[in-house]
């Protein structure tokens, strides 16, 4: 049996229970450095715990996976936040899952971005691996950095066929 999940558009009321959409629409801003330039401040909520923890800002350079994707693989961050802002317009994938009863990762929920909008994972949320869409793509990252485990994998038992909203390009 195939379990299909079709993703939809990423949105700040949707996306809520699984963490924060980095986007400027509608967010808090202020003109700083004499009006030359619109600040909009805390987008997201960084996280970085443990043993020497820091944070890191890294750049990922992501190829695209064929679709309708085969989603076998989910992974969290019991130390820290995960933060994906694109370098480019191009929309990726972004694929979420609540806490299961036990521990491991309920049904996913799958969401497809738009121009301008990256999304930040608090510590400990299942999350697929970074996915672009159609073509290579950078990302800066925001993440966790220092000593101890901050990965788990989950495998499923049977993998999850997510599926494209119609007329995205994959």
């Amino acid at each position: 049996m195939t379990r299909t999940i079709r993703a939809t558009p990423l949105t700040r009321e949707a996306f809520a229970p699984f963490g924060d959409v980095i986007e400027t629409e509608g967010a808090h801003h202020f003109p700083i450095n004499g009006g030359r330039c619109e600040r909009y401040h805390d987008l997201a909520t960084v996280e970085a715990t443990g043993p020497n923890a820091r944070v890191l800002i890294s750049i990922f350079k992501g190829t695209p996976y064929a679709f309708p994707l085969d989603l076998a693989l989910v992974e969290r961050h019991p130390l820290g936040s995960q933060a994906f802002m694109p370098l480019t317009p191009a929309p990726f994938l972004v694929v979420v899952c609540p806490d299961g009863p036990d521990g491991r990762p309920g049904t996913p929920h799958a969401f497809v971005t738009r121009a301008g909008q990256g999304v930040n994972y608090p510590a400990g949320r299942w999350h697929a691996v970074l996915t672009p869409i159609g073509a290579p793509q950078d990302f800066l990252v925001v993440d966790r950095g220092g000593d101890g485990s901050n990965l788990e994998e989950h495998h499923f038992e049977e993998p999850f066929l997510v599926t494209l909203p119609e007329g995205t390009r994959a």
